[in-house]
């Protein structure tokens, strides 16, 4: 049966491209012996000779000597873009040719009719939304104004997460776009999940070769001695992270608080890891071998069987504890138990048209739940791990500044706890660092940079709102301005559940309060009343000074929840804007949207 939709699917493919039946025969012939690797070079490789129809002869030069501009731009929303498009920069200056590499954020769109070349390398926001720092680029390239660009060939690499209905779907929107544009796509896209760096290497290998076909005459590789200002890779990274010592892990929340928040410190001395306030750590956690003990019976595999995993064998028990995520299911789960279980109700959620069932299932069945609901005969460990997707760290803001805490990082974390089909669940990281992390234990651990969040100049004004462990990054805020003696005023907005038990690090705020370094306070404890109060509330009912701060040159901080918390606030900063600034809604937004282009109005949520 897969055969012959496989057959189906390459003629209707075929009859659409106006392909014969001879060259069908050619093509499917080919699909079957070549690996991933080879199919995506060959995208590329007939996507050029594509790209040299008519109308894309004009975008080449007459003088092949002169060579056409390259743009590296990237999206990025935790960083791995831009890690990414930084690499293709540099193996694109080692072939010789110029690049310029630059930030969606920080591209002038109105002159993006002049470009040439552009590669671009996109991530994916949640469920099909494009980064926030890239929202205005993506306004303007998906609208009327956007020109027609029949001079530029171009190339997009799409970053996503394989659990999301809409995976890559920000990079499926600039691809479509670009083409829609007049653009001449020069490599087939490629879509990777969370374990892109394999993914990311080929599709840079395809499009550095097309990009650069024609050698420029007289050009030289560019020399990669550290001495021409290339900067050293930083000696722990997400693929070789730092073994941090544990040097604290309390309680922060008080006694009967209805959610726990701990606060834990790690020494990060002999790493040479470096980081600004506002960055994050990245920690590689494991999962709860209550879990793994659970899946091993549930399948019936003996944890010392051994696999392959990318090129080294390693046992089940090693493969589930540290290499996969065994608890959230994705759909490529879903799709590989329904071919194995055979099971009705698992294909019909295969479907197109059940988008919205199947995320919903997803949502309500861990992976051990979909096997115990559907069982199979026997399982081969190696073929199950093909369901699997590759266990990723887990991002914290950190909570202190190496000018205040040298060698150094706090975290601030509540871990997440949950009930599914009547049994307690938590979250694989905030478990594993609440309950199975000792002081004297090492965490691995790398430094995530966040350049979407930092401080301004030292004699500007902050306004920071926060909610729960969105405190976190504003600790390191103040805790570098007190330490470098930065004249700026600091206002903070805090909402939690309680203030007996849960204003998370009253001391510290009262304290800088007192000193002079914390100029105003606001804060939302919404249990402890009748009447719910959030931080949009408090900020409403300051308006007339957050608004003279504004009016002071004040940037603005958020942190914290995405579904609630971010969107509360914006409404209520565009609302304060229109009253006090006495405009309409439309102005309010043109100028909370020009706060952020301007990066007075940076948010780190989650």
């Amino acid at each position: 049966m897969i055969e012959d939709r496989r057959t189906t699917f390459m003629e209707l493919a075929g009859k659409e491209a106006g392909l014969d039946a001879d060259q069908r025969q050619l093509v499917e012939g080919l699909t079957q012996s070549v690996s991933p690797e080879q199919a995506l070079w060959l995208g590329g490789y007939f996507t050029g000779i594509g790209a040299r129809r008519p109308h894309a002869a004009t975008a080449d030069s007459a003088d092949n000597n002169v060579p056409r501009k390259i743009t590296v731009l990237f999206g990025t929303e935790t960083g791995n873009a831009a890690h990414v498009a930084r690499a293709l920069e540099t193996r694109i200056r080692e072939r010789g040719r110029d690049v310029k590499l630059i930030e969606m954020i920080d591209f002038n769109v109105r002159q993006i009719g002049s470009e040439e070349d552009m590669l671009v390398v996109v991530s994916t926001y949640g469920d099909g939304d494009p980064p926030q720092p890239a929202a205005a680029f993506f306004e303007f390239i998906e609208g009327h104004r956007a020109p027609r660009l029949d001079n530029m060939r171009f190339a997009v690499l799409a970053l996503g997460d394989s659990s999301y209905e809409r995976f890559c779907e920000a990079g499926k929107r600039i691809d479509r776009r670009l083409e829609e544009l007049g653009a001449v796509r020069l490599v087939a896209r490629a879509d990777c999940d969370i374990d892109f760096e394999e993914c990311a290497e080929v599709w840079s290998n395809a499009a550095i070769d097309q990009f650069l076909e024609a050698r420029v005459q007289g050009s030289k590789p560019m020399s990669t001695d550290l001495a021409s200002g290339q900067v050293a890779p930083p000696i722990h990274g997400r693929r070789n992270p730092f073994l941090a010592p544990v040097m604290d892990n309390i309680l922060l929340s008080g006694r009967g608080s209805t959610k726990q928040t701990r606060h834990i410190e790690l020494s990060l001395e002999g790493s040479g890891m470096k980081y600004a306030p506002g960055d994050a750590i990245g920690i590689a956690a494991s999962n709860d071998p209550q879990v793994v003990e659970e899946l091993l019976e549930l399948l019936g595999v003996s944890a010392n069987t051994t696999i392959e995993v990318k090129g080294a064998t390693i046992t089940v028990q090693e493969a589930f504890s540290q290499r996969y995520e065994i608890t959230s299911a994705a759909p490529r789960f879903l799709d590989y138990w329904a071919m194995l279980s055979d099971a009705t109700e698992l294909k019909e959620l295969q479907g197109s048209d059940r988008a919205d069932e199947r995320h919903h299932f997803l949502q309500a069945h861990h992976i051990v739940d979909i096997v115990r609901r559907y069982p199979v005969g026997s399982v081969r460990p190696q073929g199950f791990v093909t369901g699997l997707r590759p266990l990723q760290p887990r991002l914290y803001s950190i909570a202190s500044s190496l000018a205040a805490f040298p060698d150094e990082a706090h975290l601030t974390l509540a871990p997440v706890r949950f009930q599914m089909h009547e049994k307690p669940r938590s979250g694989v990281a905030s478990a594993h660092l609440a309950d199975r992390t000792e002081v004297g234990s090492k965490l691995p651990v790398y430094i995530q940079e966040n350049p979407h969040f930092r401080m301004p100049a030292d004699d500007l004004p902050m306004i920071m709102i926060g909610a729960g462990t969105g405190i976190a990054p504003f600790r390191a805020f103040l805790q570098d301005r007190e330490a470098r003696g930065a004249r700026g005023k600091h206002w903070l907005f805090f909402g939690e559940r309680n203030f007996r038990t849960d204003f998370l690090y009253q001391t510290d705020w009262q304290t800088w309060h007192k000193r002079g370094v914390l100029h105003d306070i606001d804060l939302a404890f919404s249990r402890d009343g009748a009447e719910k109060i959030y931080v949009q509330h408090r900020m409403r009912a300051r308006a007339r000074n957050l608004y003279a701060w504004l009016d002071e040159g004040a940037h603005i901080y958020l942190c914290g929840d995405a579904a609630r918390l971010a969107p509360d606030v914006h409404d209520a900063l565009i609302d304060i804007v229109a009253s006090e600034g006495r405009s309409d809604r439309d102005a309010a937004e043109d100028f909370v949207r020009t706060l952020k282009s301007e990066r007075r109005f940076q948010c780190d949520v989650y």
